[in-house]
């Protein structure tokens, strides 16, 4: 069984999953996920979107409906007695859901007396965090799989059996279509510098970044009309929700003096912004830079050698307790994964429509950005992650 709670889990999941239907091809895989696990073959009881919430406040908010999705995650593993339960990512959720399963006595072995193996692919952000937390996830899990060599070091250090396989998006990231296709296709011109406005895979985030983002990109357009811009939706995303963010915008404009605009009123009608909902890489390859919210999607446009600017805007009771105990200093897994500054950070109040677009618009200037990119690629490691978390699956429910 594979759970997974949000977008990038559920790709990570998919990939996995195929690697280990390549493996082999009698395994049956159930879970909770998206389009791309079950298009992997994945038999999903429950749909990732019932678990898409972000922040403390919308936690409390949906509690009751992810409450709803938890008792049925260990109803399915209580009867269908899994031999391998695969947690991915999301630790809120998938952390308790491991305790509650070393509480089930019928989970703690079948009738052949193999256990039941406790598996995470993709680690908590335990090295943001309190690193002592790994005390707590060694006693609930069997054996961790993680993405990055830092990770590793972290759980080895607590003697926690962990392997380190390399990042899938190496392997997944393939481009089909040239820029030119891509901009054609909706209507953007090849000749003028295209960026790219990537809000996120999360309602809440497109609801708290998109505006700021078309914001953004309106300072940029008065300041070179040569620039137009490429708004990515995201699968998880229905483009009901982008429409009415952009129709919003519009109405602000209509109720105001052209002389009197505001960052809280823009207006789109002169806007070269267009929707892309298809192939996401594809959509990347054809910027030639990014406003991104920041996530996995930062480390896809890295791989793309796209520069970027990340932003984050979160709940307030989200943020002041995240400031209290994150203990690094970025955010971003670009930076993260390179060890400094590589693109710029814009958090809370930071992410306004000046700082971003002058931040976008030094991006796009910088050389050595791209040069730093390729170095962030290098360090994802080699490819074929996919295929070595899977054998690490097959052999850790093999060994009993």
């Amino acid at each position: 069984m594979i759970i997974a709670g949000e977008a990038s889990g559920d790709m990570r999941a998919a990939g996995l999953a195929r690697a280990l239907k390549q493996l082999d091809s009698s395994v049956r895989l159930s879970g909770i996920g998206g389009t791309h696990m079950r298009d992997a073959g994945v038999e999903c009881f429950t749909d990732i979107t019932e678990l898409a919430v972000i922040g403390i406040a919308e936690v409390i908010k949906n509690l009751r409906r992810i409450k709803k999705v938890f008792d049925q995650a260990l109803q399915q593993i209580d009867t269908t007695r899994p031999d391998a339960v695969i947690l991915v990512d999301y630790p809120g959720f998938n952390l308790r859901l491991a305790r509650e399963i070393r509480k089930l006595k019928s989970c703690h072995s079948r009738e052949s007396g193999n256990p039941l193996k406790i598996i995470y692919y993709i680690s908590p952000q335990v090295w943001a965090w309190k690193e002592a937390r790994v005390k707590a996830i060694k006693a609930l899990v069997d054996h961790m799989i993680v993405l990055f060599p830092f990770e590793q070091e972290t759980y080895a250090k607590y003697a926690m059996t962990v392997d380190y396989v390399g990042h899938p998006l190496v392997d997944e990231i393939i481009v089909n279509h040239k820029p030119k296709e891509i901009l054609e296709s909706i209507g953007l011109s090849q000749n003028k510098t295209t960026i790219g406005l990537m809000p996120g895979s999360r309602a809440k985030e497109v609801e708290r970044h998109l505006p700021c983002m078309l914001k953004a990109a309106q300072k940029l357009f008065e300041k070179s009309h040569k620039c137009q811009f490429l708004l990515l939706q995201a699968s998880s995303i229905p483009l009901q929700l982008i429409e009415s963010t952009l129709a919003k915008f519009q109405y602000k404009a209509s109720i105001c003096h052209c002389e009197e605009q505001s960052d809280e009123a823009i207006s789109l009608r002169n806007l070269p912004v267009k929707i892309y909902n298809g192939p996401t890489y594809g959509g990347i390859n054809a910027m030639d830079g990014a406003i991104v919210a920041s996530g996995t999607a930062t480390l896809e446009t890295a791989l793309l050698a796209k520069p970027m600017v990340i932003i984050y805007k979160t709940s307030w009771l989200t943020y002041a307790i995240a400031k209290a105990v994150i203990k690094i200093p970025y955010i971003g897994l670009v930076n993260i994964v390179a060890g400094k500054k590589v693109v710029q950070e814009l958090i809370q109040n930071e992410a306004n429509a000046t700082n971003i677009a002058n931040a976008m618009q030094a991006a796009l200037s910088d050389p050595e950005i791209v040069k730093e990119l390729a170095a962030v690629k290098t360090s994802l490691g080699a490819p074929g992650a996919s295929l070595r978390a899977a054998r690490i699956v097959i052999d850790a429910v093999a060994d009993g």
